[in-house]
């Protein structure tokens, strides 16, 4: 385990009034792991602006599989990036709408082009990509 570092910090009573019930409704246990999770995300959030860090990414999306080719249309887009995709998961949401989520490993640059042309695909409803660390560099 790495050697534990102390440090203080001063702020507003208001502010940290703020954050204590924040730290509370999200439950951590205590301030200090809540800092560290707001350092983490800082740090994550920065690395991911450089176009070649390696990152993981989530697509998250929903559509009308009754739109006029769009299976196939996001089957082709799928195995234009085979390298990229690590995991597809497929769910019936009703009779005519799915949820696909994708799992994708790559550049914050390549796997953004990925969500932007699945997103922008006719009749996908909605999408959303999240990009997170592999969690080498932390």
């Amino acid at each position: 385990m790495e050697e534990i570092t102390r440090f203080g910090v001063s702020m507003e009573s208001k502010l940290l009034y703020q954050f204590d019930e924040l730290i509370k409704k999200k439950s951590y246990s205590n301030r200090s792991e809540a800092i560290r999770d707001l350092i983490r995300d800082f740090i994550i959030e920065n690395q991911l602006e450089a176009e070649n860090t390696e990152t993981i990414g989530t697509i998250t999306y929903v559509f009308n599989h009754e739109v006029r080719e769009i299976n196939d249309k996001l089957t082709n887009i799928q195995h234009k990036h085979y390298q990229n995709i690590i995991s597809t998961m497929h769910v019936h949401l009703d009779k005519h709408n799915c949820l696909e989520i994708m799992v994708l490993k790559g550049t914050a640059k390549e796997i953004t082009k990925i969500a932007d042309e699945i997103i922008s695909t006719k009749g996908v409803k909605h999408g959303k990509l999240v990009m997170t660390t592999t969690g080498k560099n932390l």
